[in-house]
């Protein structure tokens, strides 16, 4: 069995967390590596243990079983995209504030001892393929587990966007912009602009306005078949932008089209901890725990 371990070193000072979790997985007879994410930013002052050999993840991957990552959801989203192109499943270990994707918190380490024998029961997350056409001709592709978020800029009026399913009108938003969700990103960004909580392991497309200047905007749950497009009217002269995942935003033009669609991909979470999603909503977003 090998792992692969990637530790966020903002998150992760010292790689403590990941360094305690090589030390269990050795002693339980598994193989561990340790990899950082991304390349820590120039000038930034990261804190990493001398003499640690630190491996890639380009090398590492390819001949892994299990990617276990340490750090907030950011850090699970940026290795989902790694993950699935070798079919990896991925185990989180939160060092953030929330974590909701994360099966484990710092305290839990003791539990990867079990991995040694082989990955339990795993859960598939769907995710989202995101085009952006201009003048027919695809000019960006990316892969969203969480949400792809078409906004105005922050100087801008309101954006004015029209949503379709199969070429069909679904709704037409004048607003901030609109949020198109997996069943995962129902607990982010969806959620906080009044959109649903749906359990993860269903599968739809969450289609919600974000601000709308119309009583009638509501959020709506598609089903997962469904070519979600988003259109930039022709003509606009507004700063309207795309960002999936979180990650950087991509400046959008009149004319422009955003086509969403459930990807041939998926992302497996390992589930170690037999912790409930209903446990977690309330242990994550301020309830009580059951």
């Amino acid at each position: 069995m090998k792992i692969v371990l990637s530790s966020n070193p903002y998150r992760d000072k010292g790689l403590r967390a990941a360094l305690e979790a090589r030390r269990i997985l050795e002693r339980a007879g598994a193989k561990a590596v340790v990899c950082l994410p991304f390349s820590p930013r120039k000038g930034d002052r990261v804190e990493l243990p001398r003499q640690l050999p630190l491996s890639s993840l380009e090398q590492e991957l390819p001949n892994a079983d299990l990617l276990i990552c340490f750090g907030g959801d950011g850090t699970i989203l940026h290795a989902a995209r790694d993950a699935t192109r070798y079919n990896l499943p991925i185990l989180g270990v939160n060092m953030g504030s929330v974590g909701f994707m994360a099966e484990l918190e710092r305290g839990e380490l003791a539990l990867l001892a079990t991995l040694a024998h082989g990955i339990p029961a795993t859960e598939e997350r769907m995710m989202l393929d995101v085009r952006v056409l201009r003048g027919g001709r695809v000019v960006n592709q990316d892969l969203a587990l969480n949400d792809a978020v078409i906004s105005k800029g922050s100087m801008a009026r309101v954006a004015e966007l029209e949503v379709m399913a199969d070429q069909v009108r679904v709704t037409a938003v004048t607003g901030d912009g609109v949020i198109i969700a997996t069943p995962t990103g129902s607990t982010a960004y969806s959620m906080s602009a009044g959109g649903p909580i749906v359990e993860p392991s269903s599968k739809c497309i969450l289609v919600t306005p974000v601000c709308a200047h119309q009583l009638a905007a509501r959020a709506m749950a598609l089903a997962p078949e469904r070519v979600v497009t988003v259109q930039i009217p022709r003509g606009n002269r507004k700063h309207l932008y795309l960002s999936v995942d979180g990650g950087k935003a991509l400046r959008l033009t009149g004319g422009d089209r955003v086509e969403i669609r459930r990807s041939e991909r998926c992302v497996r979470l390992v589930q170690l901890a037999h912790r409930s999603f209903y446990q977690v909503i309330n242990q994550k977003l301020g309830g009580y725990a059951p």
